[in-house]
């Protein structure tokens, strides 16, 4: 057994597909194709059950797949393991984070990682909560900026930073002329219940957040519109399409001349816990410890402001 047939077998198990798994690997399908034969020969098992669309594991390969991805994932511990202890600053992180989030945190991030880490190379993958969680958990992102709660079980996380959440309503609505008149009252979430929501689409952990807070306001949210961007919700709920909440890092922000009013909600104050994750028993290079302890010094920073910097 050849350690190439190893990487050769797992890249088949995730994409079902020679061609595909033969493109990635940099190698003509038919050698591809020799060298699983050659294996499944040697082991006296078939690993893959063919046919002629797409490509199955057997039950003898779903247990080879599970042992090969822990021998690929300790050799490549034990490779970072001794990359810092030959290089120490040096390295190499992929980072998963969630494109809207990460858009508004990251450009503080990554550059106080590059001014301390200059020589650490961060690769960046922009995904669904949903699917971050699965890419790290397969081990294609070494870390990744997620938001709790997790539901990938095989995932362990690092706090990074609470983050309160905003209501954002139309200029017109009730709540915002009530604000108004009176701005240090709060806003119960319990007054929207007939209200019509814009939400994120399912996959993003955003969405999950508002059903969960509105369910235990003591209603189910009447969902009329979804949207990928949390950018473009604000711009709808702007024009007077509906209300929504968002995370305050990003309601804050400067954005598009569709600008909805947005207001605290009452103690106590909903939040989301922002966590940089990595899959269970996984080696944290010296460079991924740097970026979650750069990633800390952030958040802090950004807490201490405040609503110094808020429109």
């Amino acid at each position: 057994m050849e350690f190439r047939q190893l990487q050769y077998t797992l890249q088949i198990a995730a994409d079902k597909n020679f061609s595909r798994a033969a493109e990635k690997l940099h190698i003509a399908q038919p050698s591809l194709s020799q060298q699983l034969s050659k294996l499944e020969k040697e082991l006296g098992v078939l690993l893959f059950q063919r046919n002629t669309s797409t490509v199955e594991l057997t039950h003898a390969g779903a247990s080879f797949v599970e042992h090969a991805q822990k021998i690929m994932d300790s050799v490549e511990q034990l490779r970072q393991e001794m990359s810092d202890i030959s290089q120490l600053r040096k390295g190499k992180v992929v980072v998963g984070s969630m494109p809207i989030t990460g858009s508004h945190l990251l450009p503080r991030v990554l550059p106080a990682f590059k001014q301390s880490y200059p020589d650490i190379e961060i690769t960046l993958m922009e995904d669904s909560s949903l699917n971050l969680e699965k890419l790290t958990a397969s081990g294609k992102a070494d870390l990744s900026l997620l938001s709790l709660p997790l539901t990938e079980p095989s995932l362990s996380w690092v706090p990074v930073g609470v983050e309160t959440i905003d209501l954002a309503v139309p200029p017109e609505h009730p709540l915002a002329l009530r604000a108004h008149k009176h701005p240090t009252k709060p806003v119960s979430l319990q007054e929207l219940k007939d209200d019509s929501f814009i939400l994120l689409k399912k996959g993003q952990g955003f969405r999950q957040i508002t059903f969960d807070l509105c369910r235990d306001a003591g209603f189910e949210p009447n969902v009329v519109f979804e949207s990928n961007n949390i950018e473009t919700i604000q711009s709808l709920v702007a024009t007077g399409m509906g209300v929504t909440l968002v995370p305050h890092f990003i309601a804050r922000a400067k954005r598009s001349e569709f600008i909805p009013v947005y207001l605290k909600l009452a103690e106590p104050v909903p939040s989301r816990t922002l966590v940089i994750a990595y899959r269970n028993g996984r080696y944290l290079s010296k460079a991924a410890d740097a970026f979650i302890e750069t990633f800390k010094g952030v958040m802090d920073a950004l807490a201490s402001e405040g609503d110094t910097h808020e429109e």
